[in-house]
């Protein structure tokens, strides 16, 4: 194709090449540019927030999350089971993510497992007996300067 809308250019212009191949000026532009594609800008490093809890909050809420009456306990529970208690270690969605890096969320139960897909066979006995009706695509009209591009 690209060969074509080469050979095509000098005599008719990229445009009118492009036009009688059925194929995106653009594309072709794109693909025949002449200079580098431009660098992406470096992407800035990624500052620390402010906000965030130290390592040592962050496993004092690990610890509180891991005691043993706040095992089979959501985050949510506990955040409200501890706020009962006038005590306040972190917000509901911190709780979750730490419990989410170390891998201890999800859910426990077992799922059901859908079986395997079978490959479609071909059962056809004759040339002609697997799709009555159906033209094959060298049968069908080229595409040229009489017809439409899809």
């Amino acid at each position: 194709m690209e060969v074509a809308v080469t050979t095509l250019s000098p005599i008719v212009g990229t445009t009118g090449a492009c036009r009688l191949l059925c194929q995106p000026r653009s594309s072709w532009y794109r693909a025949h540019r002449r200079s580098p594609a431009p660098p992406r800008p470096p992407r800035p490093a990624p500052r620390p927030q402010p906000r965030a809890l130290q390592a040592a909050e962050r496993q004092q809420v690990l610890d509180t999350l891991h005691a043993e009456r706040f095992w089979d306990a959501a985050p949510a529970s506990v955040y409200a089971a501890l706020l009962d208690k006038g005590v306040y270690l972190a917000s509901v969605s911190t709780m979750d993510r730490l419990l989410r890096t170390h891998g201890e969320t999800g859910d426990r139960r077992r799922h059901a497992t859908h079986p395997a897909r079978v490959k479609p066979e071909l059962l056809a006995t004759a040339p002609t007996s697997a799709g009555r009706g159906i033209s094959p695509s060298w049968l069908a009209p080229p595409n040229g300067p009489g017809t439409t591009c899809t």
